[in-house]
């Protein structure tokens, strides 16, 4: 658990940053198992996801403890983690890497995107696939998955410390999504990677501009020549970036 809270501006850098730079600044502080394995976005989104982790721990499922019949409680936890995942948050599930079944479907989704959560993750299925792709709440999954949780799962515990694609997910964590997966930023570390990724973001618009142009990477990326960083002061000038 963590008091930290993503404040707006953080959030805001954050949206801005690929999760390819998030990973080159975690490694540069020694963090090198914080992208999540297996897992790729259900539909493209315009807006990356990034919020703070809220998390949802499945086990194995027990026939015994999981008739269809469990969905009546009131306190069953997948429709508790649903219903009490905070606006701006992220719900992270474990699903122990096995989308043989699903970790959700498109009505609980739906419900959390009407709720005001920033995003869903789960290294397991998702059924209704289709349907969670069409909404504007970005969603990241192992693959589609038509039958229930209960198959495979049985849905233990809420907000306590989880692995998720081979990757530790603690609750208040910032998770940040995009077109190549999601990353987990250790939540003390956040404001710091979303204050540096926003000047690397700006570093490499102006790499790729002069690469479309032709120049060479030697001494351009990472920059080793004086000429190269004079250029890109230039740039920063020029366009505003």
């Amino acid at each position: 658990m963590t008091d930290y809270t993503l404040s707006d501006a953080t959030r805001d850098k954050l949206k801005r940053a690929s999760t390819a730079s998030i990973a080159t600044q975690l490694f540069k502080r020694g963090l090198r198992n914080q992208f999540i394995q297996g897992v790729r976005p259900v539909s493209p989104k315009a807006d990356r996801m990034v919020g703070q982790a809220f998390t949802l721990r499945y086990i194995p499922a027990r026939e015994d403890r999981n008739p269809l019949e469990v969905f009546r409680n009131a306190d069953h936890p997948q429709r508790v983690a649903v219903e009490t995942c905070p606006p701006g948050h992220v719900l992270v599930m474990d699903g122990r890497k096995d989308a043989s079944a699903a970790t959700a479907g498109s009505i609980l989704v739906t419900r959390m995107a009407i709720r005001g959560c920033a995003g869903i993750v789960t290294d397991g299925g998702f059924r209704d696939a289709e349907g969670i792709g069409a909404l504007d709440m970005p969603a990241f999954f192992a693959g589609p998955s038509a039958p229930t949780n209960l198959t495979k799962h049985e849905a233990l515990d809420i907000n306590v410390p989880i692995g998720c694609g081979d990757v530790a997910v603690f609750p208040g964590d910032v998770m940040v999504g995009d077109g190549d997966g999601v990353m987990v930023i250790p939540a003390h570390l956040a404001d710091e990677i979303a204050d540096v990724c926003a000047g690397m973001e700006s570093f490499e618009d102006f790499v790729l501009e002069e690469v479309q142009n032709g120049t060479a990477i030697i001494g351009l990326y990472p920059c080793t020549l004086d000429e190269n960083q004079a250029k890109y002061e230039a740039w920063i000038k020029r366009t505003g970036r």
